[in-house]
């Protein structure tokens, strides 16, 4: 029997959360959604406001509440640690929530802004769950743009339209921890798009293809894994004529931006460039890894890739 999944979805406020979150449930079939809030509410009840001022705070003005304040060099970090102060009253009552999903075999999704990578320790359910965490992440404008209209919907948002730029801080501070903790960022450019990200993570469905690509046309590989299908180049391995051992490189290519980088550090450094093109030429193909949401985009992604005439046929 497979472990019971544990999914955490963590953003700043009006990044679209609570729907992917929603949604996600009903791809996975799973009946447990809990929002971080209530866990907030619950504990509220227990710790009194003299005890834990941030607290009794919103996570975006948990800040007014701290004692050392004048301690932080800047406003930024300054709200990035009342937020962390806030967050950390809910954390182990998230953290019990996940034990007893764990206990009742139980599959759960939790989504929330109190979701703080490095925060919360996920490492002690890993024997006993299939733990999947990631952060959302949107550009400005985006944010801004739900931020307000999701402020507008809900009957306490109106106090929150004066804390966008609170809001967006938290959202990069959030950013920040889950890059150093290797937790996965999920741009929500799209509803389907970032579902798409999520399940090629979480079910993996993955294949090897050899692809017979020249260094100019590696952009277009990338633009059908990555841009048209939702795809994952989790390596790269080239068998090199007169070595007896491949050459594996991990490049764990898995949305636009960090496919935008990949291209554009090649572009913009010739020696970097001509270096790939050595490589090239000393092997017959390059054999892919690459990961997508089903075995159905896995094979779309086979079917292009051969109609653009990529696929190595021995």
């Amino acid at each position: 029997m497979r472990k019971p999944y544990v999914i955490l979805i963590g953003s700043a406020s009006g990044i679209g959360k609570s729907t992917i979150a929603s949604e996600l449930a009903k791809q996975l079939n799973i009946k447990h959604l809990i929002e971080s809030d209530f866990i907030r509410a619950v504990v509220r009840g227990i710790i009194g406001k003299e005890y834990a001022p941030a607290l009794h705070s919103s996570s975006y003005d948990a800040y007014k509440n701290l004692r050392n304040s004048a301690n932080y060099e800047s406003y930024e970090d300054l709200v990035s640690a009342g937020f962390d102060e806030h967050a950390s009253y809910v954390i182990p009552g998230l953290e019990k929530i996940i034990q007893r999903a764990i206990t009742d075999y139980d599959d759960i999704i939790i989504e929330g802004v109190h979701l703080v990578p490095g925060l919360i320790d996920i490492e002690q359910f890993s024997d006993f769950a299939e733990i999947y965490f990631f952060v959302l992440s949107s550009d400005e404008e985006s944010h801004k743009e739900r931020f307000v209209k999701r402020a507008i919907q809900i009957h306490r948002g109106g106090k929150q339209l004066d804390f966008f730029t609170e809001n967006r801080i938290i959202h990069n501070h959030l950013l920040h921890k889950a890059e150093i903790n290797n937790v996965p960022i999920i741009k929500t450019e799209s509803i389907e798009k970032s579902i798409e990200q999520i399940l090629t993570i979480i079910n993996k469905s993955c294949t090897n293809i050899k692809l017979t690509n020249n260094v100019e046309e590696l952009k277009e590989v990338i633009d059908i894994i990555i841009n048209q299908n939702n795809g994952k180049i989790e390596k790269i391995t080239y068998s090199l004529k007169g070595f007896k051992d491949p050459l594996v490189r991990d490049v764990k290519v898995s949305d636009y931006d960090s496919a935008k980088r990949f291209i554009d550090n090649i572009e913009k450094n010739p020696n970097v460039k001509e270096d790939l093109k050595n490589l090239y030429n000393l092997s017959k193909y390059r054999e892919f890894l690459i990961c997508a949401a089903n075995n159905e985009t896995i094979e779309r992604i086979e079917n292009e890739l051969s109609d653009k005439g990529f696929v190595y046929n021995e």
